[in-house]
């Protein structure tokens, strides 16, 4: 492997289990996508994303699996190269040298991996997924699964860069919603600075408090400051939120990518 200096290598993981999260320096795209874009549904051009995609492939040095990611709650098998990308938020595999990918740009990213390093799983957490419905968000459910593959076994969890707790805006609904379902979310919701009736969410302060209800209590990374925000951190990172969408154009930011193999 030869891993760029500017990505994030996560802590925390068992022995022989590896991870990586793709910065936005380092690929072929033009702005506004420039460089490392791995997102292949943003407007940018197919020959520079499959590029880009093929260094970060070369530098982990094992077969990208892929999802169609939706904002759900569905967890599936990472697929092996040549099969179809799954309409999944999680992905797991317990086969060495297959990689899984979720892709962010403002949303959550979560790796797994069990305390032996036998099973490792990705997952996307934004607030639609994170919260799902009747307790069960993408959390609830890729835990659930990766417990029904190794039911003794303890599990640790890295959260990834996300929009922040000083960046991420949202509506009463939002938060009403969260609160309902756990009222330990209440603590995670200010009053914004900007607005009357709405209010900034902390999301990695929110998956923390999931993971450790579920009982998930080694938990690395994101820890809500400004160093992590994809938004405040222009340079390092995409953000949909603060690069923007113009209906009817292309979205004008890329994708970076949370890899987890064995």
């Amino acid at each position: 492997m030869s891993i760029p200096a500017q990505w994030l290598r996560p802590e925390g993981l068992p022995l022989g289990v590896h991870a990586v999260f793709t910065t936005r320096e380092g690929g072929v795209s033009a702005a506004p996508w420039q460089s490392l874009n791995l997102g292949d549904h943003v407007g940018d051009d197919p020959q520079a994303v499959a590029r880009n995609r093929s260094r970060v492939a070369q530098a982990v040095g094992v077969p990208l699996g892929f999802a169609n990611q939706v904002h759900g709650v569905a967890l599936a098998p990472c697929p092996r190269p040549g099969e179809p990308a799954p309409e999944a938020d999680a992905l797991w595999t317990d086969q060495p040298g297959l990689a899984c990918v979720m892709m962010v740009a403002d949303c959550l990213p979560v790796l797994w991996s069990d305390d032996r390093g036998e099973v490792v799983a990705a997952s996307h957490a934004g607030w639609r997924g994170l919260l799902g419905q009747g307790g069960a968000g993408i959390l609830e459910t890729t835990l659930a699964g990766l417990r029904a593959l190794r039911p003794q076994a303890q599990w640790h969890a890295w959260l990834g860069p996300c929009i922040g707790p000083r960046a991420f805006e949202v509506g009463v609904e939002v938060r009403d919603a969260f609160v309902a379902d756990a009222s330990s979310a209440a603590p995670h919701f200010r009053p914004s600075p900007w607005h009357v009736h709405r209010f900034v969410a902390d999301l990695p302060g929110m998956a923390r408090d999931r993971l450790a209800r579920l009982g998930v209590h080694q938990v690395w990374g994101n820890d809500g400051s400004d160093d992590w925000c994809t938004v405040t951190q222009s340079q390092r990172f995409f953000s949909h939120r603060r690069e923007g969408q113009t209906p009817g154009q292309p979205t004008g930011t890329g994708r970076m990518a949370a890899i987890i193999w064995r």
